[in-house]
Parts: structure tokens; C-alpha cells; sequence
């Protein structure tokens, strides 16, 4: 069983922080569908101090949404404690600092990924976290800037040293980004560096992989990102699959057509009519991923300017494929 600090995960598996994506709607129908633990989406801190009206709604959390981790972002140590001040009311479970994030607008700024460059400044802004948080800290890091300086293992024993709980890592390098192959090698080498809880990430597409990355890594649990997009049912069909060995069968397209439904009432009700039918826009993208002839019903959805003509287009999918599994082509996402 996962255990950061002194909170007990229900499970192995977590739900990531995604950027544009991991807003409430999408935390909460991921819960409804076996996840246990999700975080919001990254956090500038800087945009946490000077109040930006986005953010705050990135921050809106519910009953039900816990346990819940907030990621931050930065490299300056006066804005960074501001920032968990600003934070401190929200009550989160769990404060994770990125240094993970290989976006070029973040790196420039020597955010993100660009701190793995600079492992004793990592620490020293971990001191900072940890000393003003009243729960438990955890970083995100990645292999190394670049496959010439992989360099994680130094970076994790000085964050460890800086006194965090636990430590996220993606198994590939900043110029990578979301390319090549995941190294479970230097998964496992950090795992065995170190002394507090470490969860592995990149290419978790499926319980197959999940269960791949706990076996050779030895890591304590894993972080489903795209690996979710459209695919709520991964948490339950990974703790199926880790637990007997089988994966239940994909849903028909009257479980799609519900949860389709759920997830953009949710958005409705977070960004009003209009603004839920365009946040919901790419999620319907994901859902639909594999159904056939599915571009007409598409397009229309990204047409549509409310939420009730959304609903009206979702519906229509009971006209598509044959009733059965609604994601026929199984796993078929992008790199998570």
C-alpha cells in the first residue's frame, strides 16, 4: 500500500497533474471511476501571487475531492512562500514541486525541467517548501536535462535530503519531452537510492505497462496522465489487472454515452453553458478516439455553443458501431 507521509493511498495508482486538462470535471469523473488520488493542474507560483482569475479556478475543488495534491512551479524562494500562503486555506493533502516540466516558455525561465541542471537549488527551494508546508512535500523530476546528463539519482538524494515525503518521476530526459523510451533503469536506480516512497511515470497507457513499471522498477506506485484522457476506466481496469491477473472487458457505448454526459454537466457547471461546451471540446476528442465514422458527430461538437446541444450530439453515439465496446481500439492514446 502507498503511503506518503501520513496519508494511505487506496491505491498505486494516481491520477497526474495535466496542464489545460486536470481541472475538477475531469478529477472528479476520473474518482468516480476508481481513482483515488488526483492533483490539480501545475501551479505557477508566480500567477499565485499576483491573483491571476485563471488560477483561482484551477484551484476550485469540491466534496469528494480528496485526497487532493496541488503542484507548484517556480525557482524563486520569496514568491515560492507567498505562494503557500496564498495556498495554505485550500487545505491540500499534499504540496508537489515541479521540476519535471520540459515546456520551453517554463524552462527559459529556469522553471520546470530546467532545475535538474542545478541539483543543490532544487534542495535549497525544497528547504523552503517543506519548512512552510503543513503536509507532506514530494517533487517531479525527470531522468536528466538531456541524455548526456541523466542525472536523477543526485538530484532525488538531494531532494531527499531536503526532507520531502515522496518523489515523482518520469522516465525520460527534458529534451525528450514526450519522445522515445521511458528508461526504467534509472526508475529503478532512484528507487533503490533512496529511502521514502518513489512513483514512476511515462508511458502508463494501459494496466499492462503499470504493471510493468512496478515489477522492474520496484517503485511504490505509478501516475496515470494521457493514459486517462478519455479513458476514466483505467484505474479500475488496472486494479483489476494487478489484482487477478485480467482486464475487465472496455465499455459499451451506453456506459461511454453516461460518463460523456456526467463529465460535460460538470464542466457546464464549473464554466456556464458556453464555456462548458468549449472546455468539454477535447475531451470528446479522447472519449470518441477509435469509434467509427465518428467525424460528422465531431465536428458538430465543435461547433456547438452550449452544453445542451453537446448532450444532444453525445446521445447521437448510440447510432455508432455495433453497442459493444466503445474504445475498440483498445489503449490507442497518445504517450502518457
Amino acid at each position: 500500500m502507498l503511503k506518503i507521509g501520513d496519508i494511505t493511498f487506496p491505491s498505486s495508482t494516481l491520477l497526474a497533474p495535466l496542464a489545460g486538462i486536470s481541472d475538477l470535471p475531469f478529477r472528479m469523473i476520473n474518482r468516480a471511476n476508481g481513482c483515488g488520488f488526483a492533483f490539480t493542474e501545475m501551479i505557477s507560483a508566480n500567477a499565485l501571487v499576483y491573483h491571476s482569475r485563471k488560477t483561482d479556478v484551477m484551484l476550485t475543488t469540491a466534496p469528494g475531492d480528496r485526497p487532493l495534491g496541488v503542484q507548484l512551479l517556480g525557482n524563486d524562494p520569496e514568491t515560492i512562500k507567498r505562494a503557500l500562503g496564498i495556498i495554505e486555506k485550500f487545505h491540500f493533502d499534499i504540496i508537489d514541486f515541479n521540476a519535471a516540466c520540459p515546456v520551453k516558455k517554463v524552462t527559459r525561465k529556469g522553471e520546470g525541467a530546467s532545475l535538474l541542471r542545478e541539483p543543490k537549488k532544487v534542495r535549497d527551494l525544497l528547504k523552503v517548501i517543506v519548512d512552510a508546508a503543513p503536509v507532506p512535500v514530494t517533487i517531479k523530476i525527470r531522468c536528466g536535462w538531456n541524455a548526456l546528463t541523466v542525472n536523477a539519482v543526485d538530484v532525488a538524494r538531494h531532494a531527499q535530503d531536503a526532507g520531502i515525503s515522496a518523489l515523482f518521476i518520469h522516465g525520460r530526459s527534458s529534451v525528450q519531452g514526450y519522445k522515445g523510451k521511458v528508461d526504467y533503469g534509472i526508475i529503478g536506480k532512484v528507487k533503490a537510492a533512496l529511502d521514502i516512497p518513489v512513483v514512476g511515470s511515462g508511458d502508463v497507457l494501459s494496466p499492462q505497462p503499470a504493471k510493468r513499471m512496478l515489477d522492474e522498477t520496484g517503485c511504490d506506485g505509478v501516475v496515470f496522465a494521457r493514459g486517462a484522457l478519455g479513458n476514466p476506466w483505467i484505474f479500475s481496469e488496472t486494479a483489476e489487472y494487478l489484482r487477478s491477473g485480467t482486464i475487465p472487458p472496455r465499455p459499451d457505448l451506453a456506459t461511454l454515452v453516461e460518463t460523456m454526459i456526467a463529465h460535460l454537466n460538470m464542466c457546464c457547471e464549473l464554466y456556464g453553458e458556453r464555456g462548458g461546451a468549449v472546455s468539454f471540446r477535447k475531451f470528446f476528442s479522447w472519449y470518441t478516439r477509435g469509434l467509427p465514422a465518428i467525424r460528422p458527430l465531431r465536428d458538430r461538437a465543435f461547433r456547438a455553443g452550449s452544453g445542451k446541444e453537446v448532450v444532444d450530439i453525445i446521445r447521437e453515439l448510440k447510432s455508432v458501431g455495433d453497442g459493444r465496446s466503445a474504445l475498440r481500439g483498445g489503449y490507442g492514446l497518445a504517450e502518457g
